[in-house]
């Protein structure tokens, strides 16, 4: 899937990138100095249950989960979300809240995103 990116991202001319595109895992890991690092991921996918509230919550938790596989420690979120435009406004909400919770009971802020 990544093989259009081949050459155009190398690894090596990014000293700082500890995980990426040569070593797929998880999430990404940059170098930050000091004996820190950034850990950072994405993950998009239709949904697995029937429930709106349900799939944001799953959802949620499978982002967070990359970040914790990773050996990080999440604090930060943001929101993506591609949306039917017929689909009920107490249906999106019910999402977002699902994920909303599940991140705030992880002890991490939602501090933006986008929706199409």
């Amino acid at each position: 899937m990544l093989r259009p990116l081949d050459g155009l991202f190398n690894d090596a001319d990014y000293p700082d990138l500890l995980v990426g595109l040569g070593h797929p895992d998880d999430a990404a890991v940059w170098n930050l100095g000091d004996g820190r690092a950034l850990v950072v991921t994405t993950d998009f996918f239709t949904p697995v249950v029937d429930t709106p509230y349900e799939y944001g919550a799953i959802a949620a938790a499978n982002a967070l989960s990359d970040i914790y596989a990773m050996g990080g420690k999440p604090f930060l979120a943001l929101n993506v979300a591609a949306l039917p435009p017929d689909l009920p406004p107490a249906f999106t909400g019910e999402i977002l809240r699902g994920g909303a919770e599940k991140a705030k009971e992880a002890g991490v802020v939602i501090a933006g995103g986008h929706t199409v």
